[in-house]
C-alpha cells in the first residue's frame, strides 16, 4: 500500500491509536522498537525519534551514540494481539545520522539500495520465505525447556501434531497484519513446524520475514509455549532451515535465472557467514536436508540450489543454505548483489548434480566445492572477499568476521 505520512497520521487519530511503534533491527537482525505517542508522529516523519545507538550490539560507541529512526508509512500494521481500543500499530523505520545521512550499519537501506541497482539493470528481484522452528514446552517458571510440544514427524496431522491451532492462529494474525502465508506443516522433528510466504518484492518480503518471527513468538508464548528459531535446537534431529526462494524478471523477458543463480553458486561461500551467523548454524549443513556442496539440479533437495516444480509465475530457485538467524534485509541484499554480478558477467551455470550428494561416495562429492565447514572458515572468507568489500561497508564487515 502507498500511503502517506499524513494519512497515517489522519488513521491513528481516527481509529484510536495509543501507541506507535516504531521498529528497526540490529545487525545481525534482532528486532528492536521504541513507542511513541501519535502525538509525535508528524515529528517522527520529519524529524526521526532519536534512540541510544550505543546500547544497540555492533552500532555505535558512547562518543557518538545518537541515531534517527524515521518511519516507512508504506509498512504500517495493526499489532492483532495488542487491544482493540486503545490499538497499538507498528511501522518499520530507517536509521540515520543527525545530519540526515544513511546509518552504515542500516541493513534496510542496504537493501533498498541493492532494489534500486537491480531497477537500473532491468531487473526485479522477488522472494519467498520458508522459515522452520521448533515449539518447546515452558517449565513451572516459564522458563523455555528442550522438551518438545510433541512427537509427530513431517506433514502428520492431529492429534500426533500438536501444532495444527498454534500455526492456524500464527497463519490468521499474520493475514490480519496484510502477511500472506502460502502453506503450512509440521516438519520432521518433534515439535518442528514450518511455515511458507507467497511470493512479494524484495523489501516487503524481508519486513514479513521480520514480523513472522515476532508473531510466532508472540502466539506461541501466548499458548504457554516457546518457539525457537535457532538452527540446530536439538542435536538428534534436524534443524531449522530459512529457505529462500527467488525469482527475477527484467525488463526484456529474457530469461535470466540461470545467470542470476550462477552468480550466487560464485560468491555463496563470501556470504555465508551472513546467512548462517552462528557457530550452531554449521552444526546443520550436511544432515537432514542441509546443504554441505556448493551445486544446484531440479526438485533435488540434497542440493544447494534447488529448481523446484512449478510453472509461469511460480518458477523460481530455491536457496537452501540459510538459517532463521540470518537478518533477512542483509541476506536478500547479498542474494540480489550475487546475482547481479551473474546476471552483468553474462556467467553460465556449472554442470547439474543429479546425483544425492548425502549418499554419495567421495569419488562424486570430491568433485565439488564445500560450503565453509565453521563460523571461522565462513569469516575468513568473507573478510578476504572482495566481493563482500564491495557491496558491504567495512564497519558491518568487522561486526560480522571479528
Amino acid at each position: 500500500m502507498d500511503y502517506t505520512a499524513e494519512e497515517i497520521i489522519q488513521y491513528c487519530s481516527e481509529e484510536d491509536v495509543k501507541f506507535v511503534r516504531l521498529a528497526f533491527c540490529d545487525a545481525f537482525g534482532a528486532q528492536k522498537n521504541i513507542s511513541v505517542m501519535p502525538s509525535e508522529l508528524r515529528r517522527a516523519f520529519e524529524q526521526g525519534i532519536g534512540f541510544d545507538a550505543s546500547a544497540v550490539k555492533g552500532f555505535a560507541n558512547e562518543a557518538k551514540s545518537d541515531l534517527l529512526l524515521y518511519p516507512d508509512p508504506d509498512t504500517l500494521s495493526v499489532l492483532p494481539w495488542r487491544p482493540e481500543h486503545g490499538r497499538v500499530v507498528r511501522m518499520f523505520c530507517s536509521i540515520r545520522e543527525p545530519g540526515g545521512r544513511n546509518f552504515e550499519c542500516d541493513t534496510r537501506s542496504l537493501l533498498e539500495k541493492a532494489i534500486g541497482d537491480a531497477a537500473d539493470e532491468g531487473l526485479e528481484f522477488s522472494f519467498g520465505s520458508e522459515q522452520e522452528f521448533y515449539l518447546f514446552k515452558l517449565d513451572d517458571n516459564g522458563v523455555p525447556t528442550s522438551i518438545p510440544y510433541d512427537r509427530a514427524g513431517y506433514m502428520d496431522i492431529a492429534p500426533d501434531d500438536r501444532g495444527e491451532n498454534i500455526r492456524r492462529e500464527i497463519c490468521l494474525t499474520l493475514e490480519q497484519m496484510g502477511i500472506s502465508p502460502e502453506s503450512s506443516h509440521h516438519e520432521e522433528g518433534p515439535g518442528q513446524n514450518e511455515i511458507d510466504f507467497h511470493y512479494a518484492s524484495a523489501m516487503k518480503a524481508a519486513d514479513d520475514a521480520m514480523a513472522f518471527r515476532t508473531v510466532v513468538k508472540t502466539v506461541a508464548h501466548a499458548n504457554g509455549l516457546y518457539a525457537d528459531f535457532s538452527p540446530k535446537p536439538l542435536n538428534d534431529q534436524p534443524g531449522n532451515g530459512y529457505h529462500i526462494n527467488l525469482s527475477v524478471k527484467d525488463d526484456k523477458n529474457h530469461i535470466i535465472l540461470p545467470s542470476v543463480i550462477a552468480g550466487i553458486l560464485e560468491h555463496i561461500r563470501d556470504i555465508t557467514v551472513f546467512l548462517n551467523p552462528t557457530e550452531n548454524s554449521y552444526k546443520r549443513f550436511g544432515r537432514n536436508k542441509a546443504p554441505k556442496y556448493i551445486s544446484w539440479s531440479s526438485e533435488n533437495r540434497s542440493q544447494l540450489v534447488r529448481i523446484p516444480a512449478a510453472e509461469g509465475e511460480y518458477r523460481r530457485a530455491e536457496l537452501r543454505s540459510p538459517d532463521p538467524t540470518a537478518n533477512p534485509y542483509l541476506a536478500f541484499a547479498l542474494i540480489i548483489r550475487a546475482g547481479l554480478y551473474g546476471y552483468k558477467n553474462g556467467l553460465f551455470l556449472p554442470p547439474v548434480a543429479d546425483i544425492d550428494l548425502f549418499r554419495a561416495d567421495s569419488s562424486e562429492t570430491d568433485k565439488y566445492e564445500r560450503l565453509p565447514a565453521s563460523l571461522d572458515e565462513a569469516k575468513s572468507a568473507a573478510a578476504a572477499s572482495c566481493f563482500v568489500k564491495e557491496h558491504l561497508p567495512g564497519r558491518l564487515i568487522d561486526i560480522y568476521c571479528k
